[in-house]
């Protein structure tokens, strides 16, 4: 499996460029939704990211190695392809993943449950925000 198709590719540099316009504006730094999920098909290991730095390695997101400290920072691309699981498995992506709400509210959730895993569940739980396009309640 390809772990980043063209599409995530630009999206994820894009980000990352409109974050180093915003530092370099001294503008508040942007807090995109994540646009990939990797994860171990045999364990919990997860990572998801918001950012593709110019080496084209270096992801920036959420990093989930099953061990209860969801952590954000970066991570390579490189090394979480080289992974070797039994079976002949790899690190997969998940082709089907939303993103649901931006990475520090992710970030928040998962600390507080303790793993993505637990905060997708919850986040996908919970209510969607109104889109603005509703009719007020009768007689409001």
């Amino acid at each position: 499996m390809i772990l980043l198709t063209p599409e995530l590719r630009a999206a994820l540099r894009a980000n990352d460029v409109a974050r180093c316009i915003a530092v370099r504006d001294r503008r508040r730094e942007p807090d995109p939704l994540p646009l990939v999920k990797f994860f171990n098909p045999m364990g919990a290991a997860t990572w998801i990211a918001t950012e593709l730095y110019d080496d084209d390695d270096t992801l920036f997101g959420l990093a989930d190695l099953g061990f209860g400290c969801p952590e954000l920072g970066s991570f390579s691309l490189r090394e979480i392809a080289c992974v070797r699981l039994s079976f002949g498995l790899f690190i997969e992506r998940d082709e089907h993943f939303i993103a649901m709400c931006p990475l520090s509210v992710w970030a928040d959730v998962a600390r507080r449950t303790g793993s993505i895993i637990s905060a997708e569940a919850e986040l996908r739980r919970r209510p969607e925000p109104p889109s603005g396009n509703e009719l007020p309640p009768a007689g409001g």
